[in-house]
């Protein structure tokens, strides 16, 4: 069921407002007790590693410093970790180290300002392509290799639109995949998700850098993340003439191929390209080449890794990479093509659990698809590299086989890719 957005305020609304007021002050006294107000000047003045006598006293021992280069010795336990990882307010350092990450195409997954896997495996991963030392906190000469990849703020104001403020929305997103097939379309539930994700972020942390912002109503100016804004329809005029010049470059190097990379697309049933509304062109300055020739899955450290043709990392991405019921595919494999605003096509065969259908059954695209907005098809029948409707759970949950990642991380890589690109399965 589609809905648009409704003005109108119930006044049990009211009432919760005037009951929560009892346990206001004291929970914003329990905040600020917790970290420095998550205001635009703290994230933007938050140093990531610890300078002058707060770099030695840590380097020598010392109690953890402020900043994101706070102590994750490898003693630290899941309890305490997870303690850390819950804090209520984001810590201003953490959202600035995960935007610049996120910009260095070294993904921290969903930018929430709060430490975790996801996080400390793109601080390694980042490390260890720069020269440094493979380190999941930010030590100083690591925290001088991040900021110098970008001197450009790494929050940004934008304004809501008339169009994002109409939406339509979907007002309830069915929990059963059959049922979702029933719908128009597979849209964001709210303002709130669909800016969220946007700008590659958690709606937690959207509240937070804007608590008394009306997501909903146009000309509402917000603060994001400054990062490529997702795009969730067909390839943009830049990503269509990037592919036209991969293409190209293909054919001049036709020679130099095994034949095996040049096999037509199969036909495997699960994702389809669909037509979309035309997507708002992006920056040319800003447009991904063609770049990736390998690509890395990782089941242990559940990444996926992006390599050039010199064999140089170019790319990080924290993964959902299969579960029991489907585990993902081991040895090697080659993509054959991408698919934009994919349909999603559920054969019985699969037998996940808790689908009883026992017929095919399509559901239509949307980000809140089960592969997301992009899928990348692999010459393994029924796997792929594709999206996800749940981006904060990347790399903490499990997948259905496939390769999942967010939805912007999906196509930033499905930008890079050409088709005959080798896929490894590293199982250790």
């Amino acid at each position: 069921m589609i809905r648009y957005p409704s003005t109108r305020i119930g006044g049990g609304l009211a009432a919760l407002a005037l009951v929560a007021l009892a346990g206001g002050a004291q929970a914003e006294t329990k905040d600020k007790a917790e970290g420095p107000a998550l205001t635009r000047e703290a994230v933007e003045s938050a140093a990531l590693a610890p300078t002058g006598d707060a770099a030695k006293a840590d380097a020598q021992g010392g109690e953890p410093k402020t900043g994101a280069a706070k102590r994750t010795d490898r003693a630290e336990s899941k309890g305490e970790a997870a303690k850390r990882s819950g804090a209520k307010r984001p810590e201003p350092a953490l959202v600035k180290a995960q935007i610049l990450l996120d910009r260095a195409h070294f993904s921290p997954g969903a930018i929430d300002g709060r430490d975790g896997d996801n996080l400390r495996g793109a601080l390694a991963a980042f490390a260890s392509a720069n020269g440094l030392k493979a380190e999941t906190e930010i030590a100083p000469d690591l925290a001088d290799t991040l900021q110098a990849t970008s001197r450009d703020p790494v929050l940004t104001e934008y304004t809501v639109t008339e169009a994002d403020a109409a939406g339509p929305f979907v007002e309830k997103m069915p929990a059963k995949m059959e049922e979702q097939a029933d719908l128009d379309a597979l849209g964001y539930t709210s303002p709130r998700e669909m800016l969220a994700e946007r700008f590659h972020m958690a709606p937690d942390l959207l509240g937070a850098l804007n608590p008394d912002a009306d997501f909903g109503k146009a000309g509402t100016v917000i603060l994001v993340a400054a990062v490529k804004p997702l795009e969730t329809g067909k390839a943009t005029t830049e990503e269509k003439a990037a592919k036209k010049q991969a293409q190209e470059a293909g054919k001049t190097e036709s020679g130099k191929r095994d034949s095996s990379e040049r096999e037509s697309n199969k036909d495997t049933g699960k994702a389809t390209d669909t037509k979309g509304s035309k997507a708002q062109a992006v920056d040319p300055e800003a447009r991904d080449a063609k770049d990736v020739t390998r690509i890395e899955v990782d089941k242990e450290s559940r990444a996926v890794r992006a390599f050039d043709r010199d064999g140089k990392l170019v790319a990080f991405y924290p993964a959902s990479i299969g579960s029991e019921e489907k585990p993902a595919p081991s040895g090697e494999a080659k993509v054959e093509g991408v698919a934009y605003a994919p349909t999603y096509t559920y054969n019985p065969k699969y037998q996940f659990a808790g689908v009883k259908a026992k017929t095919k059954f399509t559901i239509p695209p949307g980000p809140n698809n089960p592969v997301g907005v992009v899928w990348i098809d692999l010459s393994i029948p029924s796997y792929g590299i594709h999206g996800t409707p749940e981006p904060e759970k990347v790399g903490k949950t499990e997948s259905h086989g496939c390769i999942r990642l967010t939805n912007w991380d999906a196509r930033d890589l499905a930008n890079r890719v050409s088709r005959g690109a080798q896929v490894v399965f590293k199982d250790e």
